[in-house]
């Protein structure tokens, strides 16, 4: 790994190989005690985001209200199944990401993605903060076409208020969701009550509000 770019993306070929056996997660939720896997309750709608370190996003999330469930995990890249040190290598091509189960008929998806926006700085490529490597890198990682439509929409409503504000071009990767690889154990829920309440954050947003109601209804 010594002089490996870790802010410059991995080639598929050059990928670490991974594994055929998924990591083991718990059964329930150390906060909302609702399932980490499927199968979700009945209407029951999945949004994954990327906007830097994992652990702090996931809070985000869980605190908002609608949200029945969350899990951290692995996606965007090519190594099937990796370890957290393997991510963290910048050689799997995974962004650190957040799974949000949600009701949508208490919580839009538009609302998320309104979190997701302010939650973090979306202008800073391949790091967030202090964290630097591609697995930082901020993404949305549509299922529909209308998600795909939101997710396009508030990041060019978002874009016009943050170059109002003197911030650079948004670099968020707004692609079609992949396979979700679940995190270790014990980097699911990590700053819960049970586990470091007061552990490492290295989210932040711009302190920008990001408009609400821009993306298309149809």
């Amino acid at each position: 790994m010594f002089g490996f770019a870790k802010t410059q993306m991995v080639s598929p070929e050059k990928a670490l190989p991974g594994r055929d056996e998924p990591i083991p997660v718990p059964p329930r939720h150390e906060v909302l005690d609702a399932p980490l896997a499927p199968p979700y309750p009945d209407g029951a709608e999945i949004a994954e985001f990327a906007l830097g370190c994992f652990w702090g996003a996931e809070r985000r999330f869980w605190q908002t209200p609608g949200v029945i469930s969350t899990a951290v995990g692995y996606e965007g890249g090519y190594t099937p199944n990796p370890t957290y040190e393997e991510v963290c290598s910048g050689k799997t091509g995974h962004t650190e990401t957040v799974r949000v189960v949600y009701d949508p008929t208490k919580v839009s998806y538009e609302d998320l993605l309104r979190i997701f926006w302010e939650a973090h700085d979306p202008t800073q490529g391949m790091r967030q903060g202090n964290d630097v490597g591609t697995q930082y890198r901020s993404a949305i990682f549509y299922r529909t076409d209308l998600e795909q439509k939101a997710a396009e929409a508030t990041r060019d409503a978002y874009q016009d208020v943050l170059t109002a504000a003197g911030h650079a071009p948004i670099t968020t990767q707004i692609t079609k969701a992949t396979d979700f690889y679940y995190a270790e154990h014990h980097h699911q829920q990590y700053l819960s009550g049970n586990k470091n309440p007061g552990g490492y954050c290295g989210i932040g947003g711009t302190g920008v509000s990001c408009p609400v109601g821009v993306a298309p209804a149809e």
